[in-house]
């Protein structure tokens, strides 16, 4: 078991008194509402988030710090929800904002996606959403408003790192660096790295994700309305499992797919949730840990296999881990001239940059029977697309 830093303990005796009002979600739930700002009409993503709170407050190992966690993540997609939608109703033309062929970046977790999308911002035609933006999406900022939210953005990523130090050791976050759209989509996955929450499990699998994708797109042309155009570069592993969602909504996009040994990739993603969930759930047990996310990701990808089958060819593009893991100064001009984009001699003077592990963090090291599985259980679970990255390996 991963021991909890000093400074998570304290925070968890501090916090304690406030783990009572878990008994009464609905109410809690109530006052976050009315803070955000939501309006009339919203009901059916209100709901959702009322359905997550429910069942996230009834896990009983949640310590108060997790408490306090389900309750700033709902706060956060609400309130920029309530934003998003007033935004719009001030500047209709938002609406009608082109977000022209995008690119997302799509894979299991650990296989080089935050790589490969750092690779693809670096050059000056192409636009991703930095991490300040994500967290509090709005028009372009005064200098003085860009100013607090990257301070504020950066004492997130700080009290992350203070309660489990590891994880920028795994998956390091800077307020100023290109973030995945999952911070933004209402239901991604990140609820199940904090809790057990399998009723939540249960709904994410069977719901539309069609409604939720619409909004990732409104956060978009936000973030672009009245700013020089540029081609998105996007990016999460939890796109895996909604790609039919995804092109349905951006049905110009063209998909750069990921690809890694998936018996790392859960070893390695075991070990991030540990680091997350250390501070959110006591007693950690991890091989349910190992068990539950093998069996989510596995799924992701059923889904996303049988989705790549409607993707156009052209609209595909497969990235071996060697691409960029192994030799980026050839895997970067390869990948450019895949998503129909330009290389030039001033990307490659900034790709060390880029590729390079960020100062101060140590390797990450993580071992598969930890979590109580075998590389056979992957394999077995991954049968389907064990024999695609093959195809892609060879190719």
């Amino acid at each position: 078991m991963t021991s909890a830093p000093l400074s998570l303990s304290l925070a968890n005796l501090l916090l304690r008194p406030t783990l009572g009002s878990r008994r009464d979600p609905d109410r809690v739930f109530d006052r976050i509402v009315a803070k955000a700002g939501q309006s009339d009409g919203d009901e059916e993503f209100t709901d959702g988030f009322r359905f997550l709170l429910r069942h996230w407050a009834g896990d009983a190992d949640l310590t108060a710090v997790g408490w306090q966690s389900a309750q700033a993540h709902l706060r956060r997609h609400l309130t920029n929800r309530a934003r998003v939608r007033r935004l719009i109703a001030e500047h209709p033309e938002i609406e009608r904002e082109t977000i022209e062929r995008p690119v997302f970046v799509v894979g299991l977790p650990r296989t080089a996606t935050t790589l490969t999308h750092g690779v693809l911002s670096i050059s000056d035609e192409h636009r991703c959403p930095l991490l300040w933006e994500l967290l509090a999406p709005g028009l372009h900022p005064s200098a003085e408003s860009r100013r607090k939210a990257i301070t504020s953005t950066r004492r997130w990523v700080g009290g992350i790192n203070l309660f489990a130090p590891r994880f920028q050791d795994i998956h390091p976050m800077a307020a100023e660096g290109p973030e995945e759209c999952t911070f933004v989509l209402p239901h991604a996955m990140v609820p199940l790295s904090q809790a057990r929450i399998p009723e939540y499990q249960a709904w994410h699998f069977e719901r539309d994700f069609v409604p939720d994708y619409g909004y990732l797109k409104q956060v978009y042309q936000v973030l672009q309305y009245g700013r020089p155009r540029r081609r998105w570069m996007l990016k999460s592993p939890m796109h895996l499992g909604n790609l039919d969602a995804l092109r349905a909504v951006f049905p110009d996009a063209t998909i750069v797919w990921t690809h890694r040994d998936p018996a790392t990739v859960v070893g390695s993603f075991c070990s991030l949730v540990e680091q997350g969930m250390v501070g959110t759930l006591r007693p950690l047990d991890l091989h349910v840990l190992g068990a539950q996310w093998l069996e989510l990701l596995s799924r992701s990808m059923e889904r996303a296999l049988a989705a790549r089958a409607a993707i156009p060819r052209e609209a595909l593009v497969d990235v071996p881990y060697s691409w960029l893991g192994t030799d980026p100064a050839t895997g970067a001009p390869k990948l450019y001239e895949a998503v129909g984009a330009r290389w030039t001699d001033a990307d490659a003077a900034r790709l060390p940059r880029i590729v390079a592990r960020p100062k101060g963090t140590r390797p990450h090291r993580y071992d598969l029977a930890r979590y109580g599985l075998t590389r056979a259980d992957v394999e077995s679970a991954f049968g389907d697309y064990n024999a695609l990255r093959a195809e892609v390996d060879r190719a």
